[in-house]
């Protein structure tokens, strides 16, 4: 007798990286799932999925629950669990548990993940070049035209000069990214959505992220060199506050600042030498795929 597949929905936000990231993370570790993607439902006519994973998403939670669909609704943001999640999700929270506090209160049953790290970890032996990783998630519309149209050209110039070429991968704006970079040679622009952000990481020599869990996860997960960019909005600062509270990353304020650069070089020192190993779980995306597969077998 043939045994059928269980199905996992798979929704997040592609235009917020740190969604995309967590749900690309955790599918990562369901390859024995049938998986698909959509926006609340299923996409084909047929059944409902036998489990769902919802990156930050309250309506489509809701319509799944509607739905009798077993499911766990993860905020992918620092600040992302702050409001009520819809009655009947199992609710968790992408946080490591380094991350000095204090926290607002969580809805009842929410659980923290620990750090959403990538399933592979290995860099590769022959790197170059450097990755702008820039969220524009949730920043007013003015501090995001004004990066565009000044620093980010310099970093980008700089970063060609420094390591010879530069990726750039944004959640939004692309089209506005690629116009005010178009005349750098050595630079290539990308939306985040349609680019394995995590590979791409693993063959370039130094990361300049926005501040987001989303890259200082693929950091931490590697032990990798990181630089944030100017934080953008609140949430930004925020979480740029509290990690630089415990471990090292300079904040690239002044492009052409050589200590920025320096930090990809061979022999430069580990930032994240400065936690504890004990204080936090990089396991974190393998627990979220664990809960998803005793749902599809055994829903609450």
């Amino acid at each position: 007798m043939a045994v059928l597949s269980r199905r996992v929905l798979l929704v997040s936000r592609d235009e917020e990286l740190d969604s995309l990231l967590a749900g690309r993370r955790i599918a990562a570790h369901l390859a024995e799932l049938a998986q698909y993607e959509g926006e609340g439902g299923p996409g084909d006519g047929g059944p409902p999925p036998d489990v769902a994973l919802v990156c930050d998403d309250e309506a489509a939670t809701r319509r799944l629950l509607g739905l009798g669909v077993p499911l766990v609704r993860l905020s992918s943001g620092h600040r992302a669990a702050i409001g009520p999640v819809a009655e009947g999700a199992l609710h968790r929270v992408h946080r490591p548990g380094w991350l000095p506090g204090p926290w607002p209160a969580t809805p009842g049953g929410a659980r923290t993940t620990g750090l959403l790290a990538p399933a592979r970890t290995a860099r590769g032996r022959r790197r170059s070049g450097s990755l702008l990783l820039i969220s524009f998630w949730d920043v007013p519309a003015g501090e995001a035209d004004a990066f565009v149209s000044g620093p980010l050209r310099q970093l980008a110039a700089e970063a060609v000069r420094r390591t010879q070429r530069c990726e750039v991968v944004c959640d939004t704006r692309v089209e506005s990214v690629r116009d005010t970079l178009q005349a750098l040679e050595g630079v290539r622009v990308r939306r985040a959505a349609d680019t394995d952000i995590d590979a791409l990481h693993a063959g370039t020599e130094l990361l300049l992220a926005t501040p987001t869990l989303g890259a200082v996860a693929l950091a931490q997960a590697r032990g990798a060199p990181l630089v944030f960019l100017p934080p953008l909005g609140d949430g930004q600062r925020d979480l740029a506050d509290r990690v630089t509270q415990v471990v090292p990353v300079p904040v690239a304020t002044d492009p052409r600042d050589p200590a920025l650069w320096a930090a990809g070089q061979a022999g430069a020192p580990d930032p994240w030498s400065a936690l504890d190993p004990a204080a936090d779980d990089l396991r974190g995306a393998q627990r979220v795929a664990r809960t998803l597969r005793q749902l599809s077998l055994a829903p609450l």
